[in-house]
């Protein structure tokens, strides 16, 4: 499991409320463009996947910024909720 900060920007109201609705089945919104998603290296690439149907290369931007755990406690948060924390340890 790994955090990554998801970070989005369209001109398009349709297009951000579908980028918005479906990022918040896969993590938490910390700002009004911002997300932090603790993803399996499979929901990963299913996010990836499900984003690019959604996204107009050439008039959006996403990005995604993955967070190592020996970053995870360099973070500074000054409002706002905490940092979405990857479990310990993963039972399958």
């Amino acid at each position: 499991m790994m955090l990554y900060v998801v970070c989005y920007d369209t001109p398009s109201d349709k297009r951000r409320k579908k980028i918005a609705d479906l990022l918040e089945g896969y993590g938490q919104r910390v700002q009004y463009s911002v997300f932090e998603c603790v993803l399996s290296a499979q929901k990963y690439q299913e996010l990836k996947r499900r984003l690019r149907k959604r996204v107009k290369e050439g008039e959006d931007c996403l990005r995604f910024y993955p967070l190592s755990g020996h970053t995870l406690y360099q973070i500074e948060i000054w409002g706002g909720p905490p940092v979405a924390q990857p479990p310990d340890s993963v039972v399958v």
